[in-house]
């Protein structure tokens, strides 16, 4: 079960340490990990909100080597970056990693029901197809259960199975202990729920204003915003799991470059959190199409194509007129000193819309020692990050 870990660090997030140990205590294992520079990219965009980007040269195929770090402050962004290329080294499949691997078909009981994961219609019966499968601890009981190891590993290509979707990184988090990472892979997990519902379905929710907050840092990154022209929306995305999640639009009025139409999603029990992880993750997507230098950019491509206000046209849903209005400082705080309180919050309001489940598997890499995860939530969409999976929640009308 999961041990007593305090929160000591509630800046930018909730961490066990603050970042400056965090970076002395990993900075020299980026070597194991590939990593050959930690840069500084926040002079790219006028803003001047910390970016940072780790680059690794030897990631495999079909997996970005260059990672983006945000935060509020410099140390933080800089230890984000850190701590995202060893996510992403320690989800790649290891010569190792063969041991743990069953190939065979489904069998219940012992087995997840691939169908929990929302698998593309092109897979009409996983029940029948050879599967490689991986075991996973529930989180809340302790109990083993084997889940396809397609839903673990990035980039991912079986061995001896069928390829059910395509793999992503949603649930990959790392920490400074396996609690904070366990916690921080769960909020992506439901973060990413939120999103796909609101992405599928373009409903509007409320808009998020900052008027009567007393956080510094939320104020901060604001202004900074503000200041050089660029307009920022905060939106409400919380479903019926009630974990705040808030996404952060930005619209370049001075530029008017529709490349930098940018958003950023941020999931945490504190509101405030949430705010804060959605503007700098903002200021991250800003950096990174300026910079260029991300093998994802395509999207900057077609954007540029389709023209500025087109595409404020196409994503109306985002930055249209919201009616409704709510102030973050109303908005309920559950989070605690503790992240085995705060993930036991968490199941619980999981538990209280119908989700059974909470997975997850430990993939931290001994070379390294550094705490890193992959959290599976089955039933939760992963609309906005594989258009190809659409589950029962986005078709639930009575969520949101």
């Amino acid at each position: 079960m999961f041990r007593e870990i305090p929160v000591t660090y509630f800046g930018c997030t909730h961490r066990a340490v603050n970042p400056e140990k965090t970076i002395s205590k990993v900075e020299g294992k980026l070597k194991f990990a590939g990593v050959t520079r930690i840069a500084e990219i926040t002079h790219l965009d006028r803003v001047g909100i910390p970016v940072y980007s780790a680059i690794r040269p030897g990631a495999a195929e079909g997996a970005v080597s260059i990672y983006a770090g945000k935060g509020a402050t410099k140390i933080q962004a800089k230890a984000s970056a850190m701590m995202e290329a060893f996510e992403r080294y320690s989800a790649e499949f290891q010569a190792s990693d063969k041991v743990n691997i069953v190939s065979k078909v489904y069998e219940p009981g012992e087995c997840l029901d691939p169908r929990s994961l929302i698998i593309p219609r092109r897979i009409s019966d996983p029940h029948s197809e050879k599967i490689e499968w991986i075991p996973a601890l529930d989180a809340k009981t302790d109990k083993k259960q084997l889940i396809p190891a397609n839903a673990v590993y990035h980039p991912y290509q079986p061995r001896d199975g069928v390829h059910l979707f395509k793999s992503n990184t949603n649930g990959l988090a790392s920490g400074n202990v396996l609690e904070e990472a366990v916690f921080h892979g769960l909020m992506e997990v439901v973060e990413r729920d939120a999103w796909s519902i609101f992405e599928a379905r373009k409903k509007h929710k409320k808009e998020v204003i900052c008027d009567e907050t007393q956080n510094e840092l939320i104020r901060t990154l604001l202004y900074k915003f503000r200041k050089k022209g660029v307009d920022v929306k905060l939106v409400d995305l919380t479903a019926d799991i009630k974990i705040t999640t808030i996404a952060a639009v930005a619209d370049d009025t001075v530029l008017k470059d529709p490349a930098l139409l940018t958003m950023g999603v941020g999931t945490h029990l504190d509101p405030e959190i949430a705010v804060i992880r959605a503007l700098t993750e903002v200021a991250q997507s800003r950096a990174t199409q300026i910079h260029g230098t991300r093998e994802d950019t395509n999207r900057a491509v077609f954007m540029r194509k389709a023209g500025y206000e087109r595409m404020k046209r196409i994503n109306k849903h985002w930055f249209g007129d919201y009616k409704e209005k709510i102030d973050v400082s109303q908005m309920e705080n559950k989070s605690t000193a503790s992240f085995k309180d705060d993930l036991e919050i968490s199941l619980d309001e999981l538990i209280k819309t119908g989700i059974k489940e909470v997975l997850y598997v430990d993939i931290t890499r001994p070379e390294i020692d550094i705490p890193v995860v992959r959290v599976i939530i089955p039933g939760l969409e992963v609309y906005a990050v594989d258009p190809e999976r659409m589950g029962k929640r986005i078709m639930n009308r009575d969520i949101f």
